[in-house]
């Protein structure tokens, strides 16, 4: 059996990160159809070889990240275009979003269907003109510097950077492209590496300041916690919270909301022998055990489904949904407040 060579591996998988032009590009593509579920008769008479590539391809269907157009979802996008719009003829001190929350609770999928609704309408008002970049999608690198942030968007453009490249050589190349090439919205995911308390991170903040002063698009950042974070700490940050738009996102209560969220989830199944509506009698137990976290849900249901392929039982029970490990935050239960706490 050969295998590829670790440079193409490492290409192919590059290519699959949001962080480079081909990778977004592949995002916006979306992903491939759905296999279709056969029938018990179709299904029989698949020779073995046939059977393997079948299941390997649900498999692969659930294995995929499934993004849930929730009412978070369709706030930051709403919110998105109405900046993208309000910014149009803004010459500077444009404002910006900050997408802000907990881990798990879909800060990056709003942030990106927020840039996969933008480019979509750009593509569709401006047909057959390859050469636009209307999204460009970064994350700040932990203890990040000036330098490392600017080599991330020219990353992302494909541009090279090169040791004796110096901040004002990048810096200029990232603003001629983009400028040249109408990005619209920059997306700046892992905001929270930024500390306006440490000299680096006071000058990170203001790199991304230059790049937004210097590129006329809309600047969205995510991160956790934002509102209690060093990023708007001192007189930078005082100017970030003048100039962005915060948007919180927050585990979903249990409600018709949530029982939405695992009846759509149900339905992206390809179990041959799940019953319908059988995920959604078990909302109550995964609301009590991932305590609203979206992200959690997601792993659960997808991974639960992968075991009932691979062990051929072809549906979810609430035992195998208990098998698949959660994160550390899913899996510890919040403390109750303190009395101390209780003002």
């Amino acid at each position: 059996m050969t295998t590829s060579p670790p440079a193409v591996l490492q290409e192919a998988d590059a290519n699959r990160q949001l962080t480079t032009l081909e990778g977004w590009r592949r995002f916006i593509d979306g992903p491939p159809k759905p296999p279709v579920l056969l029938a018990p008769g179709d299904l029989r008479r698949l020779s073995p070889d046939e059977r393997v590539r079948y299941d390997d391809s649900r498999l692969d269907h659930h294995a995929r990240l499934l993004v849930v157009s929730t009412s978070f979802v369709e706030k930051t996008v709403i919110c998105g275009r109405r900046l993208v719009l309000l910014n149009r003829h803004t010459i500077s001190a444009r404002r910006g979003l900050i997408v802000s929350g907990l881990p798990g609770t879909g800060k990056t999928s709003a942030m990106t269907q927020l840039g996969r609704s933008h480019e979509l309408l750009d593509r569709a008002r401006h047909p057959n003109v390859p050469d636009r970049i209307p999204v460009l999608y970064i994350t700040v690198p932990p203890a990040a510097t000036p330098r490392m942030v600017a080599a991330e968007f020219a990353r992302f453009l494909g541009l090279p950077v090169r040791a004796r490249s110096n901040m004002t050589d990048i810096i200029e190349a990232v603003v001629g492209v983009c400028t040249d090439t109408r990005v619209g919205l920059v997306l700046v995911d892992e905001i929270h590496n930024i500390s306006q308390t440490t000299r680096s991170g006071a000058e990170v903040s203001d790199t991304l300041k230059y790049f937004s002063e210097r590129i006329p698009a809309t600047f969205i950042y995510a991160g956790i916690d934002i509102e209690n974070s060093e990023l708007l700490a001192g007189v930078r940050g005082v100017q970030i919270a003048g100039r962005f738009t915060l948007v919180p996102t927050r585990p979903f209560p249990y409600g018709d909301k949530w029982k939405g969220l695992v009846a759509t989830m149900e339905q992206t199944l390809l179990l041959h022998d799940h019953p319908p509506g059988s995920l959604v009698k078990l909302d109550r137990y995964l609301y009590n055990r991932i305590v609203g976290m979206i992200g959690a849900l997601s792993h659960a249901i997808r991974g639960a489904a992968i075991d009932a392929i691979l062990s051929g039982t072809e549906r979810i029970t609430q035992g195998m949904l208990r098998a698949i490990p959660l994160d550390h935050a899913a899996e510890t239960p919040t403390p109750p407040p303190t009395k101390a706490g209780r003002r």
